[in-house]
């Protein structure tokens, strides 16, 4: 008992050391807590006990993963857990399991924590858990990915817009188990603009798991660690985890703020880092994992444009997070970019990189690749997801855009069509009079619609810096002199058929 005191009086809790103590190992009244940690070490850092319970009703829930940001452990047979925590951490938070509702907070965010009174150093909190009606093994989310409001009207577009394109997307869905992912950049520097986003959060009447983005961040902090103060007062924690069915859910915070400006890289720190080896260990090898962050893992953007820097668009220590993740099969949801972009990164590894909600920053019904102004939506059946991306105001089942020769200035004599939610696994062919010719060529290039729309110092009226980008989802063909009449079939990789025919 002696030694179990010692190690406890002495413990010196930091970004890289944790205490991984069950509740079978240590009793509540067994600790001695010294008020500050030890003379030459992180003095400024109080130790606080926590005890804790998850419980359904009276009963309590059996293995189910609590964290402190740091720290992660399981509780025991009676659904209780403790650890010894400091005043570092702010939250005490569970990974939600699999079968079990998803809560809501006021603001439509959904509730999974507890604040940290750090003015108590031993606290007890409770976690109350209700069972789902209905089986999670089928469930569904949604990515917003940069809703990005700056004005006034913009928080109108989004509740006048999005919103009710959203709710009839999620009427629409077979299974009531839905949930929504706000993937970063909820408003743009406009923080009173929050309320703006939150009601329409609510509005969906879906339950959002919010991400960090580099334009929710605290601006005058002086360090990264300070940069989501207002995000964590609004929502809670910026990185943790819960479980739909048989997928796990990681939500990262990638947007590393080094105290300039509004200067940031992608970055994920080693505290995150850590946390996520400790938190992937009650995850059997082979799961499907999904992991939400703001800023993409990686992006083809600079083999398009070599001479733009990497630093801020993509994460920098990508490598060792793909270490971590590689016995999963994992997709990574992103946003950051403003155009849609996917990418088998590895065998294990799919990068699906969204179009915005907000488009071209609420300046027309596009983003600069030519994709609509939209967001992503996911059915899980089991293990296996399956997706689509949904332009706002369009049908589901538009997922290209056909340009004529006198349309597409970039590609004369060609006609040209944008498939915005290509992967390697999608294919595409053009027929003539009904008789099958061939396959579209890929290209890089710029959307038609989108040099229309934005190409100039003039234009778009509402953000005249927005230009044409290239991007690698356009395709081309070329009809034989006399057809009168061509089709456009595109496949996805699940076997689904999108056509439009059109008139020479």
């Amino acid at each position: 008992m002696t030694n179990r005191r010692g190690f406890l009086k002495n413990i010196a809790l930091t970004a890289g050391g944790f205490s991984l103590l069950s509740i079978d190992d240590i009793k509540a009244e067994e600790v001695v807590v010294e008020s500050k940690l030890n003379e030459g070490g992180f003095s400024g850092y109080n130790t606080i006990v926590i005890n804790g319970k998850v419980q359904v009703g009276a009963i309590g829930v059996a293995n189910v993963v609590v964290s402190d940001g740091i720290q992660v452990v399981k509780t025991n047979s009676k659904g209780e857990f403790n650890f010894v925590t400091s005043t570092k951490s702010n939250f005490v938070f569970l990974s939600i399991p699999a079968g079990y509702e998803i809560k809501k907070q006021k603001n439509g965010a959904a509730d999974f924590f507890y604040r940290i009174d750090k003015s108590k150093s031993q606290q007890t909190v409770s976690f109350q858990l209700d069972k789902l009606k209905e089986s999670d093994l089928t469930h569904h989310f949604i990515v917003w990915a940069d809703p990005q409001i700056q004005k006034e009207d913009e928080a109108a577009m989004l509740l006048a817009e999005t919103v009710p394109d959203t709710i009839e997307t999620i009427k629409s869905l077979p299974s009531k188990n839905v949930f929504g992912i706000g993937c970063g950049d909820l408003v743009w520097d406009r923080h009173d603009l929050f309320e703006s986003y939150n009601q329409a959060v609510l509005n969906t009447g879906i339950p959002f798991f919010q991400v960090f983005g580099n334009h929710d961040a605290d601006l005058e902090q002086r360090s990264d660690e300070y940069s989501t103060t207002t995000f964590n007062k609004m929502y809670g924690p910026q990185y943790y985890s819960f479980n739909r069915g048989l997928v796990h859910y990681i939500v990262l915070d990638n947007v590393f703020f080094i105290g300039k400006g509004k200067e940031y890289i992608g970055y994920i720190t080693e505290e995150q880092l850590a946390w996520l080896e400790r938190d992937l260990q009650f995850v059997p090898k082979g799961s499907t994992v999904v992991v939400a962050q703001h800023i993409p893992s990686y992006t083809n953007f600079f083999e398009r444009n070599p001479q733009s820097s990497s630093m801020g668009a993509m994460v920098n220590n990508r490598e060792h997070l793909y270490k971590i993740l590689a016995d999963y099969k994992v997709h990574m949801m992103s946003g950051h970019t403003h155009f849609n972009e996917n990418i088998v990164l590895k065998d294990n590894l799919y990068e699906h990189c969204h179009g915005t909600v907000c488009g071209a920053w609420w300046s027309g019904p596009i983003c600069f690749d030519g994709t609509p102004g939209g967001y992503g939506v996911y059915s899980v059946s089991g293990a296996d997801i399956q997706w689509y991306y949904k332009g706002t105001g369009l049908d589901k089942n538009v997922q290209f855009r056909v340009y004529k020769p006198n349309e597409a200035k970039d590609f004369k004599g060609s006609w040209c069509v944008n498939i915005w939610n290509w992967d390697p696994e999608w294919k595409a062919y053009y027929y003539e009079d009904g008789v099958r010719k061939g396959d579209l060529v890929q290209v890089t290039g710029r959307d038609p619609l989108s040099v229309k729309l934005h190409e100039g110092p003039k234009l778009p009226e509402r953000r005249k810096w927005v230009e044409p980008e290239l991007t690698d989802h356009l395709f081309l063909f070329n009809p034989t002199k006399g057809c009168k009449q061509v089709r456009v079939d595109v496949v996805d990789r699940f076997g689904r058929v999108y056509s439009e025919s059109l008139i020479v």
